[in-house]
């Protein structure tokens, strides 16, 4: 799956747009803004004009990639923000 954030409004390109994940605590990612979502050929998912969503990380969703809830009561995860390291340079 490909998560592609369109970073550039269509009229106006000097006006940046805003793409938000929000990892949820025992939940889903939640992915908030201007996207597009499309599977490893490049074929578009039919979001059906959606600007916020929720996508599995639990693995228990029916109808992955998207959330369904089927993580209530069986997936746990504080979801607490933390620095990467440093990235290597070769």
């Amino acid at each position: 799956m490909h998560i592609f954030c369109n970073l550039w409004q269509q009229k106006n390109k000097d006006i940046m747009s805003k793409t938000k994940l929000i990892i949820n605590k025992n939940g889903s990612i939640k992915i908030e803004g201007d996207f597009e979502i499309m599977d490893p050929e490049g074929v578009l998912y039919g979001l059906q004009g959606r600007s916020a969503l929720g996508l599995c990380r639990c693995g228990l969703s029916n109808n992955k990639p998207f959330c369904d809830g089927g993580h209530r009561n069986n997936f746990e995860h504080d979801s607490v923000a933390f620095d990467l390291p440093p990235m290597k340079t070769n």
